[in-house]
């Protein structure tokens, strides 16, 4: 008899955008015209990739869960909505967002603080937003590259950020960090709109091309990626036939009508037995 283990789908639910649930995660649907930049928004992405991480790492699950708007950045979220969901929605990807927040507030003076990265990478995108949006009143920090983050790098990174006041921060530490280091400091963060978007960095500054757009149009960004970066293309390896399963054993707890009404092996602290 097979047992089917499942987290808890404890999400946030998100009333102003449209959203699809896709493994108990409320996963953004609608347009990005639609967002609210003037509220506090705590902006996530979520792929194949994040979520496997994600099922072994309770702090970066509800770091997800949590977020005000999670972004489908993957085609494999997309297919698994389309399996799981019988339902379309449109693959958004971080870079997406970083240049439609851009675009949006071309005509208005803004300020954007990047938190991440390397000070070449950093400089190059300081460049190339004076050039592009000289609108854009640019700072950024390079923190310590270590695993952990102690209390007085914590602090001394929210008081940079809080120091220059910005209108949005967008944070390049790669996931699950970045997701996790938000999750820890936003109440000590005064700033409204908070974007993790990991490699957006590198592919503003140039450090490292994004796929070309025909790519990126027909879903097949992450085989660019994975043929440019040994790290990617092992992680698609290993990932993605994982993720596979998931979907697999997700539809066949939905087609056994597997739930949280009818089932007491739902809780948050269950893993699936994969």
């Amino acid at each position: 008899m097979l047992l089917l283990n499942f987290r808890a789908m404890e999400t946030k639910i998100i009333q102003k955008y449209e959203t699809v649930n896709l493994f108990g995660f409320s996963v953004f649907c609608d347009s990005l015209d639609k967002i609210d930049f003037k509220t506090r928004t705590v902006i996530n992405t979520i792929n194949p990739h994040s979520y496997h991480v994600a099922l072994n790492d309770d702090t970066f699950y509800d770091a997800l869960a949590d977020s005000d708007i999670l972004l489908p950045d993957g085609i494999g979220i997309v297919l698994a909505n389309r399996i799981l969901n019988k339902s379309k929605i449109q693959k958004i990807a971080g870079f997406d967002l970083f240049m439609h927040i851009l675009e949006r507030n071309k005509s208005k003076p803004i300020k954007c603080f990047f938190l991440g990265s390397t000070s070449t990478t950093l400089r190059a995108i300081g460049k190339r937003l004076n050039k592009e949006y000289p609108n854009v009143q640019f700072a950024c920090f390079s923190p310590p590259f270590k695993d952990e983050f102690s209390k007085n790098d914590n602090e001394e990174m929210v008081s940079y950020i809080n120091s220059f006041d910005p209108d949005f921060l967008f944070v390049g530490m790669t996931a699950p960090k970045q997701e996790k280091w938000t999750s820890e400091n936003l109440k000590d963060l005064n700033v409204n709109v908070i974007c993790n978007i990991g490699a957006v960095f590198d592919f503003y500054a140039g450090t490292a091309k994004r796929a070309p757009s025909y790519l990126v149009n027909n879903g097949l960004e992450w085989l660019h990626r994975s043929m440019t970066s040994t790290r990617l293309l092992k992680r698609s390896l290993t990932t993605s036939p994982l993720f596979l399963h998931y979907v697999f054993v997700e539809y066949m707890r939905n087609l056994m009508g597997v739930n949280e009404e009818n089932t007491d092996v739902i809780s948050k602290s269950n893993r699936i037995p994969y």
